[in-house]
């Protein structure tokens, strides 16, 4: 049976763009396993905000992300990518880390280059180029011969101004991606990069350039997410304003292909199967 690493891999490998749509849990991981997608993405603002309601500026931790990403990667067959932050804070802790995504049996991650406490009121700026080869060495060394992705986030293209940890600057943006793929790293992705910034970096690079959050041209995957989790809080609140509004909400119950997704069948099946060979009373 193929691994959900290997499948990642073989996707990529492929050479047709795929969209990684967002899961945020076990159960819209099976619903976009369900509609055809070839992968799912959990990204790190989505599980932090949803799951744990903490921003996701450094003190979301990776035992958090991963109890969640394994939760979503069991209930599905395609592969899983997760927002893995910063692996930690020290080389000792992206090593420790990597192996527990392996072990968990989640497809890939990316790992960035922000410096904690990132995405902050803090003004991090990004660690040294030296120190992200060495972090992305500690993810390749304990992936082995795993097939396990490994996607380098570099957030030069996201500035300071927009909550970020770069200048914005393309020349250092490609010095970057050029060291990080010598590290290792078998994808990149330049998030808040514009169009026009991708059409620059993207030939200068040696492995395949992901895009997070939209889809671009010529780049061999899209992270996509924002539009689930919010959809479902911004769902929520509606509702919940109009049943102590009202006293009621006035929706359809029905969620179409429900039984499908939770496996209803299957387990009707088992138990019905027990309590006809132990002469137990069915329904």
């Amino acid at each position: 049976m193929t691994s959900p690493a290997q499948k990642l891999r073989d996707l990529i490998t492929k050479g047709e763009h795929f969209v990684a749509a967002e899961a945020y849990s076990a159960l819209t991981g099976r619903i976009v396993q369900s509609v055809g997608f070839q992968a799912a993405y959990l990204g790190g603002h989505a599980c932090s905000a949803f799951h744990y309601a903490v921003p996701d500026n450094g003190v979301f931790s990776q035992i958090e992300q991963l109890d969640q990403a394994t939760r979503i990667q069991d209930a599905m067959d395609i592969p899983l990518i997760a927002d893995a932050d910063t692996l930690g804070e020290t080389v000792a802790d992206a090593f420790h880390f990597t192996r527990k995504y392996i072990r968990s049996g989640i497809a890939g991650y990316h790992v960035e280059d922000e410096v904690n406490p990132k995405h902050s009121k803090f003004s991090s700026g990004l660690i040294s180029i030296a120190d992200m080869q060495f972090r992305i060495d500690a993810a390749t060394r304990a992936r082995g011969d795993h097939p396990f992705v490994i996607i380098a986030r570099c957030d030069e293209m996201y500035p300071d101004a927009r909550g970020g940890g770069g200048t914005g600057n393309i020349e250092e943006a490609i010095k970057r991606g050029k060291a990080y793929a010598e590290a290792g790293a078998d994808a990149l992705v330049f998030p808040i990069a514009s169009a026009e910034a991708h059409a620059q970096i993207v030939p200068e690079m040696p492995i395949p350039v992901c895009t997070l959050g939209f889809n671009l041209p010529d780049t061999a995957f899209t992270l996509s997410t924002g539009w689930g989790w919010t959809g479902a809080a911004q769902l929520h609140l509606s509702r919940a304003k109009e049943l102590m509004e009202t006293g009621t909400v006035k929706m359809d119950h029905v969620l179409p292909g429900k039984d499908q997704l939770i496996e209803q069948d299957l387990y009707d099946a088992l138990t019905l199967e027990w309590a006809q060979k132990t002469g137990r009373k069915t329904r």
